[in-house]
């Protein structure tokens, strides 16, 4: 393991953040929902909301990804394979999981994968 990782640091922001996620979550699930009825609304207003129901979509598609990293990251820390690269299992530098706690790879790896 990384010699002076801070798991407790660690552990409390991916806790924090996923508990940011099922927050959000809740309250858009509370939210009313989208009512596309041409008859009831102007066909500029219909598509201005049937474009932000389609942003919504994809956010909610980012933000259900990053839930699954953060749990990820969490099971690493248990299992004691956090810090260390998914992808070759070297370690992951402190100033990358600093900026995000949920990175799988290192840099290395994160570029070798953008450059496919």
């Amino acid at each position: 393991m990384h010699g002076n990782i801070d798991l407790e640091y660690y552990t409390k922001r991916l806790i924090e953040r996923l508990a940011e996620i099922m927050a959000a979550r809740q309250a858009k699930k509370e939210d009313t929902p989208l009512e596309l009825d041409q008859t009831r609304m102007g066909r500029l207003s219909r598509m201005d909301a049937m474009q932000q129901q389609a942003m919504d979509k994809a956010t909610a598609r980012l933000t259900d990804l990053e839930r699954q990293r953060i749990e990820s990251a969490l099971k690493r820390i248990e299992s004691q394979k956090y810090g260390y690269c998914v992808v070759c299992e070297e370690e992951i530098s402190e100033g990358r999981l600093r900026f995000d706690p949920s990175v799988l790879t290192c840099i290395a790896c994160a570029l070798e994968a953008e450059a496919k």
